[in-house]
């Protein structure tokens, strides 16, 4: 579970829209539901299936996504499925393309925000959905760690049973290796107090460095 706030701070987008897409609200005097929740229940924590589900919906570069239409096509793929987050289920992206695609037509889901299109006759992953998929970790149709550092070689990771869902890399949390280093220890000296590589620990200040400088920015 995480704070919205410090689900925002990881995901590097504002709390207000992290908090729209979960609980819904109004915009131009119409009442939205919520994206990601089947309904608005007042927490602002977030579990980890809304957390992933949170990563492919800010993959896109409008915030503004299409309440309406994104929740009917979820909810579409929430009864085909028989799962609560079917974005953070595996199916969607590999085995259940032709099922994604029916239920983006079905809600009129602007192309903009599909999944899946096609190419050359064959169903493939849109840009904002493939990247999505890259930074998810799964154990056979489940989420089990999630990347969040925007460097596709990064091995820092987010995952739930280590660090408390913190970024960590060889199951030492990031920032506390960032902190370290802030203290003036050399990264040979860090990687050796952790049982960490020197290369391990480069990507945990690289990580920390580029989200320290999106939240000051």
């Amino acid at each position: 579970m995480y704070t919205e706030a410090e689900a925002a701070r990881l995901l590097r987008g504002p709390q207000s829209t992290l908090h729209y897409w979960l609980e819904g609200g109004q915009r131009r005097g119409k009442t939205h539901r919520p994206v990601i929740r089947i309904e608005p229940s007042g927490s602002r924590a977030v579990t980890w299936a809304e957390f992933v589900e949170a990563g492919l919906l800010h993959s896109y570069r409008n915030a503004r996504v299409p309440m309406t239409e994104l929740r009917t096509f979820i909810d579409l793929l929430r009864a085909d499925l028989g799962v609560a987050y079917p974005l953070a289920h595996h199916r969607p992206f590999v085995s259940g393309r032709n099922l994604v695609m029916q239920a983006q037509d079905q809600a009129g889901l602007d192309p903009d925000f599909c999944l899946v299109a096609v190419a050359s006759g064959q169903l493939i992953l849109t840009g904002p959905s493939q990247l999505f998929v890259d930074r998810v970790t799964r154990e056979g149709d489940i989420a089990t760690a999630w990347r969040p550092h925007d460097d596709p070689n990064s091995p820092v990771r987010m995952t739930p049973d280590i660090r408390f869902g913190k970024p960590a890399i060889g199951g030492i949390s990031t920032d506390i290796l960032w902190e370290h280093h802030q203290a003036g220890e050399a990264i040979d000296e860090i990687a050796s107090d952790f049982d960490l590589t020197t290369d391990d620990v480069r990507w945990a200040l690289a990580y920390e460095n580029s989200s320290r400088a999106t939240t000051a920015a």
